[in-house]
């Protein structure tokens, strides 16, 4: 089993500790608001996790400043936050199902930080499993598979029943439709297959096993939407209880209009306001994707003789409705470059 160093050692003691403190919060039957508790404390786990496996790889997670050197705060290096770490670990892969599912909980934390609404833990159940069991995973292949979380528990979280008190507490609450928005509009940005992964959101389903000897008992297994054969799944999708839109006759299934561009980064982003010709507007609207698109040469003006002269990795031309189509990866480029201060204030000042 690899030796963990004396320099990586309070990283992943803190890592695994409070991921263990997370399970025992959520599985604590006197706690209403499970996943907020829950929430807060496996992003100080997986935080503290990829410090220990940056540094396990002579990489310093530390911000640096404008000299090139390592910024400290009152002696203590100023360690990435867990955006800046899975931007890191995951460069070559921006739609990768755990990272997407990292990035889902950054801006949730920080929207029910201060609410109390204990219908959301049915509502975000499978993003809640995923983001234990791919950190148990990171976990094993790190640091060894006897380190691993499941050694120390029977079951990771406790199951749920369905979400319609979710839905029901977004009509009576208006003060959480921002929530219902935001879980929306963040799992229609990213492409198809990330969103159908267990490893962005967990699905399991029991199934009955053929040949089993009692026949006093009904034999079941518990199995991972991911481990099902293709018929199991095809027979899974017929299921009325099961809500899984299939799209496999729908052209562009993965692509986004510009409208949706502008509400998936603008929600990437946490929805941010800023001062523009005396009024507050969101700080990334459709005025700020024509300049992006231009800018980094997305694609041709729009009156063009060559409308398919395009950067195919972010965009793509609709002949039968001549219009333009935008990748997931756009949008992750967009969320990444609008974070950064410079570049979007470089928009406006050509």
């Amino acid at each position: 089993m690899k030796r963990i160093g004396k320099n990586i050692r309070p990283y992943f003691d803190k890592a695994r500790d409070s991921a263990l403190l997370a399970v025992e919060v959520y599985n604590k039957p006197a706690i209403a608001f499970k996943s907020a508790g829950y929430i807060a404390l496996m992003v100080i786990a997986w935080t503290s996790l990829l410090h220990a496996i940056f540094l396990s790889r002579k990489r310093r997670p530390y911000h640096k400043g404008a000299n090139g050197r390592y910024i400290k705060i009152d002696g203590d290096y100023k360690h990435w936050e867990l955006k800046e770490c899975a931007k890191m670990f995951w460069t070559d892969a921006p739609q990768n199902p755990v990272r997407k599912n990292l990035e889902f909980f950054i801006p949730l934390r920080n929207k029910i930080e201060h609410r109390h609404i204990p219908e959301l833990d049915a509502e975000i159940f499978g993003e809640c499993q995923a983001l234990l069991l791919n950190f148990d995973a990171l976990l094993g292949a790190e640091f060894g598979k006897k380190r691993r979380l499941r050694e120390s528990l029977t079951f990771s979280l406790q199951l749920f029943p369905s979400g319609e008190s979710f839905a029901a507490a977004v009509k009576a609450n208006k003060n959480i439709k921002d929530i219902k928005r935001f879980l929306d509009d963040y799992r229609n940005s990213i492409s198809a297959d990330a969103q159908n992964s267990g490893q962005f959101s967990f699905k399991a389903f029991l199934i009955q096993v053929a040949n089993h000897q009692s026949q006093d008992a009904l034999a079941i297994q518990f199995v991972q939407y991911d481990k099902l054969t293709e018929d199991q799944k095809a027979e899974v999708s017929r299921l009325p209880a099961l809500i899984k839109l299939k799209s496999g006759g729908i052209v562009n299934a993965d692509m986004m209009k510009a409208g949706d561009v502008v509400k998936a980064v603008q929600t990437g982003l946490g929805h941010p306001k800023v001062a523009r010709n005396g009024k507050q507007v969101s700080k990334f609207n459709s005025d700020t994707h024509v300049r992006c698109w231009r800018r980094f040469n997305v694609r041709p003006p729009t009156k063009t003789e060559k409308p398919e002269f395009t950067d195919q990795r972010y965009c793509s031309y609709d002949k039968a409705h001549r219009d333009y189509l935008y990748t997931p990866a756009w949008v992750d480029f967009l969320v990444d470059k609008m974070n950064n201060e410079e570049e979007y204030q470089a928009l406006y000042s050509d």
